[in-house]
């Protein structure tokens, strides 16, 4: 446990800094999910709005360090490619 305090509040930052990152992680994985439903329900309208949604909200995380530039690359280039492919079915 954190003994000097400037080491007790440096721990309560750190876990209310923790706690907001966690929140915007969710929020990511959220709009990931429901683009993935989308794909999956066959609708492609709904589809690229979804994906359209999730895109700005990927960058933005991938720009505040909450998820690496590169895993934000794979999960849009991933939903990109289902999304095109719903559409030339």
């Amino acid at each position: 446990m954190a003994n000097s305090p400037q080491a007790r509040k440096r721990a309560k930052q750190n876990e209310k800094c923790r706690q907001h990152n966690a929140g915007l992680r969710s929020m990511v994985r959220t709009y990931i999910k429901k683009t993935n439903a989308a794909i999956a329900s066959g609708e492609l309208e709904a589809a690229q709005a979804a994906y359209a949604a999730a895109v700005p909200v990927i960058d933005r995380m991938a720009d505040k360090g909450i998820i690496h530039k590169n895993k934000a690359a794979r999960h849009k280039s991933r939903l990109n490619a289902q999304v095109k492919a719903l559409a030339a079915s």
